[in-house]
Order: structure tokens, then C-alpha cells, then sequence
């Protein structure tokens, strides 16, 4: 079995900065262990011995076939000059070597893509467990960072109902102030909780992932790190043949339409005789052990060899090879179709995808920019608040602006990173077979 190495070319993907003292699991090591430890990984694998079992199945019509009897026994009866009972026990032995079967050739062709399936097959679950991974971490890094803003959020907003409850009962404002305040801040609650349960939702889907079998009452670990926004430019040119070459789904769509190729050749064989040498014989370590109900002795059974060849044809074929090989010729149509779609939305979806990361990155920049404003904003209008210049009002909507802003940005960074995820996947950059596999299949 030919060896395999992780590519996982997260190229222009956003790394991780590690927490002082936080306890969780980093990127690097969540795919590592979903790649050891991931159940369906471990599936596709046992798959992949499987086929190897089938190749050697479908090679085996070329081997000889060899046999050999050892029937044994007692035999009585009198004859002239011998005893009334003898034991006796003879070899029979025959060999039989296929010399021409149309069936031969495409049948060790299809074990050999069959065996290329399999892997192909693991290559595409690797790919979709560290996509799936690699989502969930993100997903339970922007929750915990929304989680934090929305608070943070919630507690200026309680600072302001604080503020509205003393002016109203000093009688400088009116209940409305109040009860705006209030409901404002009340609506967070359900945000924050939002926001939490989707993180623990994604930490249960790295857990299992990773394989991680979570004990009574046993947290998962969370994702270690925080989201990171780094530019990323794509060349549409160059990256749309490499991720033909490339990507699993679409090695594998060819490789079926191989087989349902060879599959086709194997049952078109039917049409053609085969032949095969034989030889067989028979090996008697004792004389004058006589045939049954035989009265001479020109009828005993002695030692001898036979050579010759088996010629088989089907002359008349009533339909159905013809029938089986039209049924298997409609397959291979049908794969070829699916193969060539598969082909074709390449294209397109890179495309898609780097339209994504454009709009993206726009919006990052401006985002970036009106939350360095909102942010000067709101110190300007805390400082006016603390001197008697602004109202509780102005400052109560400058910070919810400024948080929103906020918000927004972190949104922008998140669908950054998840766009970069799926480029990588679209580009078939997580996980590669080495290339060699025909020369290690011999």
C-alpha cells in the first residue's frame, strides 16, 4: 500500500495567536488528531484494505488452479493368487492454466482501479472531516468573540439604565428614557445566549471530529486562538487547471468511469472463447487394485498421466452478454456525464469563491475604518457625558453604534476565514495522495 502525506495548505488562511494560559485545542493540533482519530477516516481506511482483498479476487482467473485427491479405502473379494481384503490408497491430481481469456487484462486493470477508488474514496473523507473540523473551529471562535462583544455590550447598556433609573427618580427625565434603556439592554440576553449555545454546538462538533469520547457531564475543549483577518490574493489562471489535477471528488469521478470502462471489456470477454492447458493424473503406490465389478486383470487401476487443452465457446449467446454489456456501456455514459459536470463547475465555484473574498475584503477594510471612527467617537462623547456636554442618550447610541461596527467586523473576519476554508477545499488543498501509486501497486 503506497504511503500518503498531509498537505494541509492552509496557505492564506488565518492562523491562530496563541492565549496566555488558555486551555484548548490550536488548529494545527485539531486536524492532526481528526486526521488519526476521526471515525469515518478510520472507515474509509479499513475500505481501503478491503479493496485490496478484492484486487487480488479479481486477479485471480489468471492464476493456475491445482488440486489434489487422495481417495482411500478397503476392498475384499477374492481373484486368483490374491487375498480377500486390501487396503490400498492411490494420488489424483490435476493443474489447469489458463492460456487465453479475453477477461484477463481488464479484470487486473480493474483491481487496480478499484484499489485507486478506495483511496480516493479516504482521500474525500479526509477532506470533508478536516473541512468539517476546520469550520466548527472557526465557528466556536467568532461565537466566543461575539459573545464577549454582545456583553461587553450589555454592560455599557446597564451602565445606561443605571444612569436613566437615577435621573428619572431625581425627576430630570421621563419613564421613556428609562424603559428604552431597559429593553434595550433585555434584548442582549437572548444574543449572548444565542451566541453561547452555537459555541458549545461547535465545540461538540470538534469533539467529534477529534473522536473524542466525552465522559457524563465531561465539557468539550474549546478552540484556542482568536480570528484573524489576513488578505489574500488568488490567481484564477494558475489555480483553476492545478485544482483539476488536484481535487479527490474529481479523481475519483475519472477513476469510476475507468472501471465502468473495464467493468464493460470484462463482460464483452464473454464473446470470445478460452482455452486452457490441463493436465491430470492419477498415482496408485500398489498393484492389483481392480476397478469394481471388474473379473480381469487387464482392468486394474494403475498409475498414469493425461496432458492436453480445454477449448470453451459460447456460440449461441441469447442475449446475454449482449444485454449485460449494453446495461454496464449506459454506466459508463452516465459516469462520463457526472465526471465532465464535476469538471465544469470548477470553474464556476472558484470563481464564486474568489468573487467572495473580494467582497469580503472590502467590507473588512470598511468596517476597519468607520470602527476606528466609532470608537474615537464614543471616547469623545464619554468625555463630553463626564463634562455635561453630551446627553445619556447621545453616548448610549454612539456606544451601541460603535459595538455594532464592532460586530460587524468581527462578521466580515469570520465569513474571511470560512471563505478561505472553502478555497482550499475547492482547490483541493487539504489532503493529497502521492502520485506513485501505479509504481507501488506492483
Amino acid at each position: 500500500m503506497k504511503s500518503i502525506r498531509l498537505a494541509f495548505a492552509l496557505g492564506g488562511a488565518s492562523f491562530l495567536s496563541i492565549l496566555s494560559g488558555a486551555q484548548g485545542v490550536t488548529l494545527e493540533k485539531l486536524l492532526q488528531t481528526t486526521l488519526d482519530k476521526n471515525p469515518a477516516i478510520a472507515q474509509a481506511k479499513a475500505r481501503l484494505e478491503e479493496a485490496a482483498g478484492e484486487r487480488l479476487i479479481l486477479r485471480s482467473i489468471m492464476w493456475p488452479d491445482a488440486k489434489v485427491l487422495v481417495p482411500g479405502g478397503v476392498q475384499g473379494g477374492h481373484r486368483a493368487g490374491e487375498s480377500a481384503t486390501k487396503v490400498f490408497g492411490f494420488a489424483r491430481g490435476s493443474f489447469i492454466q489458463p492460456l487465453f481469456n479475453a477477461a484477463v487484462p481488464p479484470s487486473r486493470r480493474r483491481g487496480d482501479v478499484d484499489l485507486l477508488i478506495a483511496e480516493q474514496q479516504l482521500n474525500i473523507t479526509v477532506v470533508e472531516q478536516l473541512h468539517a473540523a476546520r469550520l466548527a473551529f472557526y465557528t466556536e471562535l467568532y461565537n466566543r468573540e461575539l459573545q464577549s462583544i454582545r456583553e461587553d455590550q450589555r454592560q455599557r447598556l446597564e451602565q445606561t439604565v443605571a444612569s436613566q433609573k437615577d435621573r428619572y427618580e431625581a425627576g430630570l427625565t421621563d419613564r421613556s428614557a428609562l424603559t428604552s434603556a431597559t429593553v434595550q439592554a433585555r434584548e442582549l440576553d437572548s444574543q449572548i445566549e444565542s451566541a453561547h449555545r452555537a459555541g458549545v454546538a461547535a465545540q461538540l462538533k470538534m469533539a467529534e471530529a477529534m473522536g473524542d469520547d466525552l465522559a457524563p457531564g465531561a465539557s468539550p475543549a474549546g478552540a484556542e486562538g482568536e480570528l484573524q483577518f489576513a488578505p489574500m490574493i488568488v490567481d484564477l489562471k494558475t489555480e483553476t487547471p492545478a485544482a483539476l489535477k488536484r481535487r479527490a471528488d474529481l479523481k475519483l469521478a475519472r477513476l469510476l468511469v475507468r472501471a465502468a470502462n473495464e467493468d464493460e471489456r470484462i463482460i464483452e470477454a464473454g464473446y470470445y472463447p478460452t482455452i486452457a492447458a490441463t493436465v491430470s493424473g492419477e498415482y496408485i503406490p500398489v498393484s492389483g487394485i481392480h476397478r469394481q465389478d471388474s473379473t480381469r486383470r487387464t482392468e486394474d487401476l494403475s498409475s498414469e498421466i493425461r496432458a492436453g487443452a480445454v477449448y470453451t465457446w459460447r456460440v449461441v449467446d441469447n442475449g446475454k452478454v449482449a444485454g449485460a454489456a449494453s446495461k454496464q456501456r449506459a454506466a459508463r455514459e452516465m459516469n462520463e456525464l457526472t465526471c465532465r459536470k464535476l469538471e465544469a463547475n470548477v470553474g464556476r465555484e472558484l470563481l464564486r469563491i474568489h468573487n467572495d473574498l473580494e467582497r469580503i475584503e472590502d467590507r473588512q477594510k470598511s468596517l476597519a475604518a468607520a470602527s476606528g471612527a466609532a470608537e474615537q467617537s464614543a471616547h469623545g462623547v464619554e468625555q463630553n457625558l463626564a463634562g455635561g456636554i453630551a446627553s445619556q442618550l447621545e453616548y448610549r447610541l454612539t456606544e451601541s453604534g460603535f459595538l455594532e461596527t464592532k460586530s460587524g467586523l468581527l462578521d466580515a473576519i469570520y465569513e474571511h476565514n470560512l471563505a478561505v476554508a472553502e478555497w482550499d477545499r475547492a482547490t483541493g488543498r487539504y489532503f493529497q495522495f502521492s502520485e506513485d501509486t501505479a509504481q507501488n501497486m506492483h
